[in-house]
């Protein structure tokens, strides 16, 4: 009996060493805490509010001139948010793990998104991208890895969605590289999104989850969307749009905050603190005579 034990111990010894690493789990249905950017993610930004957001010139001209009545064409009605959107608005979240069932090697990582009822699929196998010209979809391709605790994952072949919903575009060549770390039962997300058409520098966000203990019940993981008729008389092949200089919102955010217009419009320099001394040496040379 006691060689049998010290045999069985002698195997751990051997088997211990080449054995992986454990990682984390991510496995379980969680809520999204919005205590962060609140009236972006759940009200909605305000027009003409490009603040912090390192767009270039294409952007703020796409968002100026898009009217918010464009969403009522039926095209849109019921249009997905892309991978690098869909996490920051109202949604529940289930994570789960796909594994071999002979090997129990673990092949992806789904997640199953209730906003517009979405699954999508991490790849952990190794395998590669798709070549540029294949179909881009409303996630993307997406493949993990693990750094330690974290996973990081990287999303090409996105499909043309929103950098923030008031207009301003995410272009089908933006790239996605997100963090997902969990610290017991709270869940941090964040995303880097790299945009060669729309902006000068990637952009970060990130939001938190919280593990739900309890079952929701199933109606709080669908997304019923209809389309319907919510312009009546409208012509066929009309789209609401505004015409350079002819927003009649581009002041209203600005006014409102008591910032000048241009810090409205947002850009790169507009994300970081040393543009509050710019702002502030630009009100208090407005009056000092020259």
């Amino acid at each position: 009996m006691v060689r049998f034990g010290r045999a069985i111990a002698l195997v751990g010894l051997v088997l211990a060493p080449s054995a992986a690493p454990a990682q984390i789990d991510l496995s379980g249905s969680w809520g999204a805490r919005y205590h962060e950017d609140f009236p972006e993610r759940i009200p909605g930004p305000a027009l003409a509010d490009f603040l912090g957001l390192p767009i270039n010139e294409s952007a703020r001209q796409w968002a100026l001139s898009w009217d918010p009545s464009r969403l009522t064409l039926t095209e849109h009605q019921c249009q997905v948010h892309v991978s690098p959107y869909i996490y920051r608005g109202p949604l529940q979240l289930r994570i789960w793990e796909d594994r071999d069932p002979r090997s129990q090697k673990l092949l992806a990582i789904k997640n199953y998104i209730s906003t517009y009822e979405q699954t999508r699929t991490i790849w952990m196998d190794g395998r590669p991208h798709p070549p540029e010209y294949a179909a881009h979809t409303w996630e993307g391709f997406s493949t993990g890895k693990w750094e330690g605790d974290m996973l990081t994952v990287e999303t090409t072949h996105i499909k043309q969605g929103w950098i923030r919903r008031n207009g301003l575009p995410e272009s089908d060549r933006a790239t996605l590289i997100e963090h997902f770390i969990r610290h017991g039962e709270y869940l941090t997300h964040i995303s880097v999104v790299t945009d060669p058409v729309y902006l000068t520098e990637p952009l970060v966000k990130s939001q938190n989850f919280v593990l739900t203990e309890r079952q929701l019940p199933d109606n709080a993981w669908l997304w019923p969307c209809q389309i319907v008729d919510e312009v009546v008389g409208r012509p066929v092949g009309e789209v609401p749009h505004y015409l350079p200089g002819q927003n009649p919102f581009v002041s209203e955010f600005a006014t409102r905050s008591g910032i000048p217009i241009e810090a409205a419009m947002g850009g790169a320099e507009t994300m970081y603190p040393e543009y509050m001394l710019k702002l502030q040496q630009a009100s208090g040379s407005k009056g000092k005579p020259r």
